[in-house]
């Protein structure tokens, strides 16, 4: 699985996966792979011709923004975004759900198709697709 944090995202978080998962999964975040002030459609564009990347980002102005949404929507990327609650907590609660969400985050990529858009849950174990 190739994963990608968005800017919004502790970058901290990206690089202790990538420990915790070396030679398993591609783990990288936009400051590592794109300057800082890259336009949203700029990083989707660029990241979706590389094929298909799981996106954590609780930047959820993308899934309302027109033109964000529709790159997005028409990318090779699969959005995970977090829910209000857990954008909203401490970095380690935010780590917290992802290592609990981590075996539903591993299938998303054979299961789902580019373009989607989830949201992580503060609580739930499932994810909850965003509407379309």
């Amino acid at each position: 699985m190739k994963l990608f944090f968005d800017h919004n995202m502790s970058p901290a978080m990206a690089r202790a996966l990538r420990e915790l998962f070396k030679g398993e999964h591609e783990i990288t975040y936009l400051a590592e792979k794109f300057p800082r002030n890259i336009s949203d459609i700029d990083w989707i564009s660029n990241l979706s011709k590389e094929g298909l990347w799981v996106v954590i980002s609780g930047d959820r102005r993308i899934t309302r923004n027109r033109a964000e949404y529709h790159a997005f929507r028409n990318s090779n990327l699969i959005g995970l975004f977090l829910s209000q609650g857990l954008y909203k907590a401490p970095v380690i609660k935010q780590m917290e759900r992802l290592l609990a969400l981590w075996p539903v985050i591993q299938t998303v990529p054979a299961t789902v198709q580019g373009g989607a858009m989830y949201e992580l849950p503060i609580k739930s174990t499932k994810l909850r697709q965003l509407k379309i």
